[in-house]
């Protein structure tokens, strides 16, 4: 299985589908994760400052792909182990499903059927976010080894929560790298700063 969107978190009864419109498919981080990955990719001068551009680039679902097996070798194992864990949790819904005896047999088959129906879904947002951490930690292991203390970002959805991801990263590391996240107006534009503060 590769990767590809698939939207938000569905929510699944035996009355319908509906999706949490604030859990988004870790898929839509995906293209500015891994041109992040690319813009670290070269030899760093200190006190040195570098400039990306990745506002006009999309990649295609391939190229991001191709590219996290180029930073993430073990990728693929990431993907199957959590394919696996995903298939077994529709498969352990499905058997709970089947167990409640407190709703009617009717709704019963309903949830069955809404389960069944969304497994595919669920089982490729599970991939999505196994491979968009795999993408984060190796984003953590670039800013570590090159030692780079902050990352500056126009103030987008997709930069600032891929910066609370970093930040994640670094609170549950054995030695715990502290960092902060600021929100800044300059030259009338919105930014996001990440400053990693004892690398």
């Amino acid at each position: 299985m590769n990767i590809k969107f698939v939207g938000p978190k569905p929510i699944i009864s035996q009355s319908g589908i509906s999706f949490d419109n604030n859990k988004d498919d870790k898929f839509v981080y995906l293209n500015i994760a891994v041109q992040l990955l690319q813009a670290f990719d070269h030899e760093y001068i200190n006190d040195k400052i570098y400039t990306y551009n990745t506002q006009n680039k999309r990649l295609s679902n391939d190229e991001i792909y191709e590219t996290i097996l180029h930073y993430c070798g073990d990728v693929k194992d990431a993907i199957e182990a959590h394919r696996k864990h995903a298939e077994a949790e529709v498969e352990n819904d499905l058997q709970r499903a089947r167990d409640n005896m407190l709703l009617s047999e009717d709704e019963r088959s309903a949830l069955i059927k809404n389960i069944s129906m969304m497994r595919h879904y669920v089982i490729q947002r599970a991939i999505n976010k196994a491979v968009y951490y795999r993408v984060i930690n190796a984003l953590v292991d670039e800013l570590k080894k090159d030692k780079i203390n902050d990352l500056i970002a126009p103030m987008f959805q997709n930069f600032a929560h891929i910066f609370h991801s970093i930040q994640g990263v670094f609170q549950k590391q054995k030695a715990a790298i502290d960092s902060a996240i600021d929100i800044y107006e300059e030259e009338g534009k919105l930014l996001v700063k990440l400053k990693i503060k004892n690398l």
